[in-house]
């Protein structure tokens, strides 16, 4: 970097820190391929606006607890490096800046969050277990399948299998959650075998009183061997009780024994408090939420049945609304119907509108509706942990929504006087347990119409409410990168002129005389599109620039073109090249790739290189970045277009490397 540059750099960093609220108020500094990201310890000191000013600066927003900067390729890691030097404090690993934010979330935060990192971990079975549920409810209502010896055996299976995922929920729980808080995963599956030991009574059976229950009793604590069946809350303090146990000893065991007493004292230690203590204060709080929603539902009329159907389902997230089955049974036999059925319906119908308004918002997204659709088609069937834990709870916003949903419906369900004649079943089946008195089937499909209506017109509203400055944000971040590989180019010239824009303007000139169109070539094997189908908005809206995307067959990304690699991110996720003629190419491999820091991408160009049209430039695991989430959709966009010039595109179709798709 020439001192000329420098200079300019150092007054832009000096500038960034006084809007910035001063050196105390920066908690950290990284960047992305585009973004110098910031963590700030309040941002309410900050003139985010301000910002927007600053020399060489494109856009400024706020994401999470980051501001993030916008500068584009190149020019970014120079300022981070300036800023980071200016302030005394060393650039960090994106990583390292998210756990800084994340220390800035409030306890709530901290336990949503935690919700919905172990939950994605697990989801795929649980999204299993609720289409098989559904699948058996359906077969269940069938006299020709009941009547058949093949097809009931078919529908017995199918039942066996889904309620033995469900069944043990809270074994996957506690294994997610030890992973996610760095224990050793197979210590989860230990705890979860305790608490689902067949040594216990059944916590369903219990609750309902048609089970005897021993007591033991340690230091006169009575300990009633109760297994923990649905209990989500109780899975999740035990798996991060045991994780922390599990480190604690890994590092106070001398190495001698380790192998031998680090497991054992972390199961037994954990064993003494989930019986002890977790555990019966779950059970106290399943116990007094329960009463507590019943007495309103009770004595405060329509207020009570909105605010019972609208927490509800914030019931399920905890895994203590097991016990509603007792209560239901009872009121059945003192009243001969049960108006908590319909309740928890049109709560449950709420939450599915709620996943699609979120998927409203989100249509375009292929990872949204992979989502979002089989957690919609599992909570017609009654079953809501994929919506809760896999959209709704996630994102934050759609279980608000969901929840006004669920109160509205109850409303409905409180002015009509609707009840169930049975308990066992809701929405779609539970239609049949419906109270026929007083229309009480229409009465029960215009309640859960109404309540999916009013949770997809919630989560629609708030989503944009919450989404409005993301979206202009990320609209702002890519359109940066031009002006990020326009900058590299600015230092290239910079070299050979004094007048670094006079320099650039006249190459600018050199590159576009006389120069004919480029052939691009397939940057990898799969489904050659337009860019406008990407499933992200800001590359499909073109904010960045024109370009085409390919969704690859194969973890391998090869140059499009003959030129020379100006860029390539630390994640090795993203890469930019200049074509001999001196056009800027950004290739950009999955959408929000970023966020796995380079695992599963091996780089095999560095900046520098002169790459030949077909030759391996990155290399990469598609299989696992598919697994944990991420659409491996790749980019090309022409972030400098030579005057003149535009892309001219072939026919979409499946191609393989080096076959040409385009012109420039």
């Amino acid at each position: 970097m020439d001192e000329q540059k420098r200079q300019r750099y150092e007054a832009i960093a000096a500038e960034l820190v006084r809007l910035a609220g001063g050196r105390d108020n920066i908690g950290g500094v990284a960047h992305c391929a585009t973004r110098l990201r910031l963590v700030l310890e309040d941002n309410d000191k900050a003139d985010i606006k301000a910002m927007e000013d600053v020399d060489l600066v494109k856009g400024v927003f706020v994401a999470g607890d980051q501001v993030q900067i916008i500068f584009g390729t190149g020019l970014v890691n120079d300022v981070c490096q300036v800023l980071a030097d200016s302030i005394h404090m060393d650039s960090m690993s994106l990583s390292d800046l998210k756990t800084k934010a994340n220390k800035k979330m409030n306890p709530f935060q901290k336990a949503i969050k935690a919700l919905s990192d172990v939950f994605i971990e697990i989801m795929p079975g649980i999204l299993a277990a609720a289409l098989l549920t559904g699948l058996s409810s359906v077969l269940g209502n069938i006299e020709a399948v009941q009547n058949n010896e093949t097809f009931y055996a078919i529908a017995r299976l199918i039942n066996i299998a889904s309620g033995a995922i469900f069944g043990f929920l809270p074994l996957c729980v506690a294994y997610s959650t030890v992973k996610r808080f760095g224990g050793r995963p197979i210590m989860g599956i230990v705890m979860g075998c305790i608490m689902l030991s067949p040594s216990l009574a059944d916590a369903y059976a219990a609750a309902q009183g048609t089970v005897e229950v021993t007591t033991l009793h340690i230091f006169g604590i009575g300990v009633d061997l109760i297994g923990f069946q649905g209990g989500i809350i109780v899975a999740l303090l035990m798996g991060v009780v045991t994780a922390k146990l599990d480190i604690f000893f890994e590092k106070k065991v001398p190495e001698v024994v380790r192998l031998l007493l680090s497991p054992l004292l972390t199961t037994l230690v954990s064993s003494f408090l989930l019986f002890l203590i977790i555990g019966p204060i779950g059970r106290a709080l399943a116990s007094g939420i329960t009463a507590g929603l019943v007495w309103m539902t009770e004595h405060l009329g329509v207020i009570g049945y909105a605010a019972f159907s609208g927490v509800q389902q914030l019931i399920v997230i905890t895994g203590l609304h097991h016990v509603f089955g007792a209560i239901e049974s009872q009121l059945i036999a003192d009243t001969g119907r049960n108006f908590l059925n319909p309740l928890m319906s049109v709560a449950i119908i709420a939450q599915g509108g709620a996943v699609l308004g979120y998927l409203a918002g989100h249509r375009k997204s292929a990872k949204a509706r992979e989502l979002c659709i089989p957690s919609f088609v599992s909570v017609l069937f009654g079953i809501t942990e994929p919506a809760l834990f896999g959209v709704n709870l996630r994102f934050r916003y759609p279980i608000i929504g969901g929840c006004i949903g669920g109160a509205v419906g109850g409303v409905v369900v409180y002015l009509t006087n609707l009840a169930a004649l049975g308990f066992g079943t809701t929405v779609l089946p539970g239609i049949a347990l419906a109270d026929p008195a007083g229309n009480g089937y229409l009465n029960y499909i215009i309640a859960h119409v109404v309540a999916l209506t009013a949770g997809f017109i919630m989560t629609v509203l708030l989503g944009i409410f919450f989404n409005r400055k993301q979206v202009s944000a990320e609209g702002a971040g890519v359109s940066a990168n031009a002006a990020a590989v326009s900058e590299r180019r600015g230092n290239a010239a910079s070299q050979s002129s004094s007048a670094s824009g006079d320099a650039l303007a006249a190459n600018d000139v050199k590159a576009s005389d006389g120069a004919g169109l480029e052939a691009v070539s397939a940057f990898a094997d799969g489904e050659y599109m337009s860019i406008e189908k990407v499933n992200d908005a800001t590359f499909a809206q073109k904010i960045l620039g024109d370009g085409v995307a390919i969704a690859p067959s194969r973890g391998k990304i090869c140059a499009p073109v003959d030129g020379t690699v100006e860029m390539v991110m630390d994640t090795k996720h993203a890469l930019a090249i200049r074509t001999q003629g001196g056009t800027g190419l950004l290739i950009h491999i999955g959408i929000d790739t970023v966020n796995l820091q380079g695992k599963y991408f091996n780089a095999l160009v560095k900046e520098g290189d002169i790459v030949k049209t077909g030759q391996c430039l990155v290399e990469f695991d598609k299989e696992k970045i598919q697994a944990e989430g991420y659409d491996t959709t790749t980019c090309l966009i022409i972030t400098e277009p030579l005057e003149g010039h535009e892309l001219k595109t072939t026919r979409e179709r499946n191609v393989r490397c080096g076959e040409k798709i385009a012109e420039i």
